[in-house]
This record gives C-alpha cells, structure tokens and sequence, in this order.
C-alpha cells in the first residue's frame, strides 16, 4: 500500500507542472480585473540566438539623388608619353611682311684689275712688254711705263694673254718675280695672221710683278698689233687673303 501511494505522489507531482502550462494557456486572467494577480511560475531564461535567415533579394533602385557639389581640384598628374605625329594640316595664308630692318654696314671689296692692249709692233725681247693702251686701269695697278703689274692687295690672281703673230715666228713667257712661270711658242705661217695665247693663276703677295716679255733671239719676235689686229694682257684678283677681310 504504501508503495502504491509512493508511486501514485511521484505521478502527480510530475503531471502537475504539464496541466498547469494547459491550463495557463487556455485560460488567461483579464489583466483589468483585480484577480490579475495570479500565481505564475518563475521566468525562464533567455534562449540562444538563432541562425541567421537567408539573404532577401535586392530592392528596387531608388529614385535619382540631386547632383552634389563640385569638388575640389586634385593634384596635376604625371606627364603622359608623346603621342603618334598627327597629319599636316593644310597649308595657311602668307603672313604679313615684316619690318623693314635697320641698314646694315656695307662690307669692303677689295678690286684689282687690268686689261690692256699692244700699240707697237715688235717690242723688244727679254725685256717687259709695254701694252701702253689702256682698255681698263682703274686702281693704277699696271704700270705702262715700265709694262709690269704691281701686287697691292695679297692674294689669288688669274692672268691671261691673247697675242697676234705675224711675219715671225713668237716666243713669250709670263714672269713673276723675275721668274719665268709659263711659255708660249707660235709657229708663223707665211702669208697668214696667228694667234697665241696662255693663261694662268697665281697667288701673290704684296709687292710681287707680274709681266709678258719675248724670250730668245730677235726672230722669235712676231708678236703684231694694228688698227684691226690686238694684243692684249690682262689680270684680275679672283679673292684676296683671309688676312685682308
């Protein structure tokens, strides 16, 4: 018996707690009431967090915002490589013309020349011939007188001769320096008017002769001039010395 009663206390006391949440959830107190105040049991405590739910799907995009203020300059950037030449554009309009310029100062040109001709027949030989009529002498560098160029001016000279033979035969030679430089020789032919004729470039300096003369004997003395026939001897300078400039 005293068994049975055990069993039977243990069985109540476990069923208790079950119909007392039965009868808490069927039956709940009006909280207005003064009989609000009913027993209930001991709070529990707080569960454990859940698991977090599944990503929602994105909402719709929301309306455009108002365009916001303009911000500050950032700093200059690197310098980018040189890019790929572009194509020639058209050709533009001629500019206007300039300024005319200030006058500048002339440069100096150094001028030595001579052309002269032959007025008597035969001159003598081994001694300058005197071409006494005068085509151009403009500096007075060629002395008629004494038939010679003098040197005023050093530097690059080109001399030239162009003689009449008749009735002999002709030897000449251009001299420098009482130094023979070139020969001329003409064979007359009888009953026949000739011509000889040479030229050459020298380089002198300042007080250097240059003249014509017949070498040799008497006979090879041919050289003619008359009122239609010329002999004639000529020199220029071609460019003075660096020096001189």
């Amino acid at each position: 018996m005293s068994g049975s009663a055990g069993f039977l206390l243990c069985s109540l006391l476990l069923l208790a707690p079950r119909c007392t949440e039965v009868a808490a959830q069927d039956v709940q107190p009006d909280p207005k009431t003064p009989c609000a105040n009913w027993m209930g049991g001991a709070p529990g405590y707080p569960g454990h967090n859940g698991l977090p739910g599944r990503d929602g799907k994105d909402g719709k995009d929301g309306a455009k915002g108002e365009k916001g203020e303009e911000g500050l300059q950032g700093p200059k950037g690197d310098q980018g490589e040189i890019g790929a030449p572009g194509r020639e554009g058209p050709r533009g309009f001629p500019g206007y013309p300039g300024q005319k310029g200030e006058k500048g100062e002339g440069a100096f040109v150094h001028r030595s020349a001579f052309s002269v001709g032959l007025k008597e027949r035969a001159p003598h030989p081994n001694v300058p011939i005197r071409f006494s009529k005068i085509f151009y002498n403009e500096q007075s560098h060629y002395d008629a007188s004494t038939g010679k160029f003098l040197c005023s001016i050093p530097g690059t000279y080109y001399f030239a001769y162009h003689l009449t033979v008749y009735l002999t035969d002709v030897k000449v030679s251009l001299y420098k320096k009482d130094k023979a430089v070139i020969f001329t020789y003409d064979q007359f032919q009888t009953n026949n008017v000739d011509q000889a004729s040479g030229s050459v470039l020298l380089h002198l300096s300042s007080g250097d002769e240059v003249w014509l003369q017949v070498y040799g004997e008497g006979d090879n003395n041919g050289v003619y001039a008359d009122n239609i026939n010329d002999s004639t001897f000529m020199g220029f300078l071609l460019y003075p010395d660096p020096e001189v400039h």
